[in-house]
């Protein structure tokens, strides 16, 4: 037995002797489905030079608010055009779900990946593409609306702009949202990292309020910070999760 898979039966016990696991779905798992994200530097490049300003410039309230056109351009090309697919880490985790192994995701991302893969109690702290409205009269929007759009989508009932139900650069997050987290996370008898790292700028926040029995990282990057954990697993969660045997 190598040492992989020495690690990968350590993993199936710290789980099966759980009585409560979350999970913590970082960039890692977004990338997993084919999407590098917008802080990459590759993507970072890629936009400088076809809007000659940063990401960071553009997917902020500021655009939203003031040039409003130009930011559901990008929006809808960089966003919405870059959907990541489900990959075989998602279907693990709601297999583990349904089997009682695990109770909580929560999700940096803004594409719904575990709840595409079938997950049920997902917190998704950056908020959802799908789930979209009317800042002035409530009505909900779906994703394909703001895609199928043209120019700037507008409400049917009163004629204002749409907002996309994700948090833009430089906003808070939502604060009822963050103490569920907390919350999970603080009753967590094991916490899992899948696609990130203890000094995660979204999850340390978090992290630091972990007092179970075990904590797990599994990432494609080592990290100075991972010999605080209990278990580490050098690889992609992809290649990790399928071997557990949900």
């Amino acid at each position: 037995m190598d040492i992989l898979e020495k690690k990968i039966e350590l993993l199936k016990k710290i789980i099966n002797e759980s009585s409560y696991t979350v999970m913590l779905g970082g960039s890692g798992m977004m990338r997993e489905g084919g999407y590098q994200g917008l802080k990459s530097p590759e993507q970072a490049y890629e936009t400088e030079k076809k809007y000659g300003l940063s990401p960071e410039d553009i997917f902020t309230t500021v655009f939203y608010n003031n040039r409003t056109e130009q930011f559901f351009n990008f929006y809808r090309t960089e966003i919405l055009g870059n959907i990541p697919q489900i990959t075989e880490s998602a279907y693990v985790a709601a297999r583990m779900e349904a089997a009682g192994k695990l109770q909580c995701i929560i999700d940096s991302n803004v594409y719904d990946l575990p709840q595409r893969g079938g997950c049920k109690n997902v917190i998704s702290i950056h908020g959802s593409i799908y789930h979209n409205q009317c800042p002035h009269c409530g009505r909900q929007y779906s994703m394909e609306y703001i895609r199928d759009s043209e120019k700037i989508p507008r409400c049917e009932n009163c004629g204002r702009v749409i907002r996309p139900g994700v948090t833009l650069y430089g906003e808070m997050l939502d604060s009822l949202v963050m103490s569920e987290a907390t919350r999970q996370v603080e009753q967590a008898e094991v916490l899992m990292l899948m696609g990130t790292s203890m000094e995660s700028e979204v999850f340390s926040k978090y992290i630091r309020y972990f007092e179970g029995k075990k904590l797990v990282i599994i990432h494609s990057e080592e990290h100075f910070m991972d010999e605080k954990a209990d278990l580490v697993i050098i690889d992609e969660p992809k290649n990790v999760l399928p071997r557990l045997g949900f």
